[in-house]
């Protein structure tokens, strides 16, 4: 039989070198395909940021304010986050498998906030991960804390088990009341994720140093959004973050929280997606609020 190539003109283009573009992430560049393609559910491919919706707070405080129904309060935005971070019992239970954004699983726990928060185990089987085909499993980290080492351990056995299967590892900076939020602690802490092994690392913005923790994490970092603050405020933090330096924020209480948490995850999109300064953020909040059409970006 004829080579069917014959009747038509053969394309090999062998004077056009094939292109090997670096991927989009900070110290990505080496990981695996399916990795790669994990951290781009997580991670935007043409901002190279990401809005992170977290409400694993339930793993050690049980219902708290806002999570108390995550079928009425959280599933109605779910569409508007680049990925959610939650427990694999709150994804089983309740988000509907159509939602197609990354999953960033707690895969840590073990005590309640009526115990030492800092002696968790690993809480989720690499079988599970993957059965519930998550993007990322999280681990809370305690440098500094009681229990250090062990903690340090659970990362580095994520780290092994998530590597061998294509799943990244996030690390969670986690502050105790007696450690000083710093710039000189938050370095420590997010290098110190990395150089064991962390994908991306998740910890705390600070004012005063923050550009400094961003250059030296050689991963992504993304900034958790803490404590609940007024809707101006926490865009305000946002901006701040990503401009000195952050891959996006894990927002959890500063949306769900929020006086409209569907008007608030889209202006937090706004700032992290569209560099949006605060100001203008605030207003596409109040507009989305009170039901108007988003005004215009001011310029200038």
């Amino acid at each position: 039989m004829a080579d069917a190539d014959t009747a038509r003109a053969k394309e090999y283009r062998a004077e056009v070198p094939m292109r090997s573009e670096p991927f989009f992430l900070k110290g990505s560049n080496n990981l695996d395909w399916g990795l790669k393609n994990r951290l781009a559910n997580i991670f935007d491919p043409e901002s190279g940021r990401t809005v992170m919706l977290a409400f694993d707070h339930g793993y050690f405080l049980g219902p708290t304010s806002g999570l108390e129904r995550i079928d009425l309060s959280i599933v109605p935005i779910i569409a508007h986050a680049d990925t959610l971070m939650l427990t694999r019992g709150i994804l089983r239970s309740s988000i509907p498998p159509t939602y197609t954004g990354g999953i960033v699983l707690r895969a840590s726990g073990g005590p309640s906030i009526l115990k030492e928060l800092s002696d968790e185990e690993i809480a989720v089987s690499i079988d599970e991960a993957i059965r519930l085909n998550v993007a990322a499993m999280a681990v809370q980290v305690f440098i500094g804390g009681e229990n250090e080492t062990k903690s340090i351990h659970n990362l580095t056995r994520l780290v092994d088990l998530g590597n061998r299967y294509g799943i990244a590892t996030l690390g969670v900076t986690a502050v105790g009341k007696e450690m000083v939020r710093d710039a000189k602690y938050m370095r420590l802490a997010t290098r110190i994720c990395a150089e064991l092994g962390a994908t991306y690392v998740k910890t705390y913005y600070v004012e005063d140093g923050f550009e400094t923790v961003a250059a030296g994490c050689p991963v992504p970092i993304v900034i958790a959004g803490g404590k609940k603050l007024p809707e101006a405020e926490a865009l305000q933090l946002a901006h701040d973050a990503v401009q000195k330096g952050a891959a996006g924020v894990d927002m959890g209480r500063n949306i769900f929280q929020s006086e409209d948490p569907s008007a608030m995850i889209q202006a937090v999109r706004k700032v992290v997606h569209e560099d949006f300064e605060p100001r203008d953020a605030y207003d596409f909040f109040l507009d989305l609020k009170k039901g108007k059409p988003a005004k215009a970006r001011r310029t200038g």
